[in-house]
């Protein structure tokens, strides 16, 4: 499996790190939980940044791509195993039992952004963490469109 993430390289943490989501709480963690947050497709990552800038261009971008090696351990959250997932304290108390009882390395959840699309968080502290690997950091090409009234 391919995952993508966007981040800023320049930043206080690097792209592929769980430091950042461990400091706030997020939809699927809790604060202290080491978590990589990904989408399935290039697109989807690309709406989840637009949407945590609320529309705003943001600078100096870069995405990687991420493998995720054949056997490494996973688990799939629908909407159906946790109905209430829009919910966020359900979404978050869900994704952070998965993260403390290291159930597995990834978690598939629903994008909230992109609803039948998906994202997949890394459990930075489970051992098959290791096995996946992040590719090389490229900047990423906004369209100006996006960003027009």
């Amino acid at each position: 499996m391919r995952v993508y993430r966007i981040g800023d390289p320049q930043g206080a943490y690097p792209i592929y790190s769980g430091e950042g989501a461990a400091r706030i709480e997020g939809r699927w963690h809790e604060r202290g939980q080491e978590v990589i947050y990904t989408s399935r497709y290039y697109s989807t990552a690309l709406l989840e940044k637009l949407a945590h800038f609320n529309g705003v261009l943001p600078s100096n971008q870069h995405y990687i791509e991420i493998e995720i090696p054949k056997g490494v351990s996973y688990e799939i959250f629908t909407k159906d195993s946790v109905p209430e997932w829009l919910e966020l304290p359900k979404a978050r108390a869900a994704g952070s039992k998965w993260f403390k009882e290291k159930r597995s390395a990834i978690l598939i959840v629903p994008s909230f952004v992109a609803r039948i699309e998906e994202n997949v968080i890394i459990n930075c502290s489970h051992p098959d963490a290791a096995r996946i690997r992040p590719g090389l950091e490229h900047p990423v090409a906004w369209d100006a469109r996006l960003f027009q009234p």
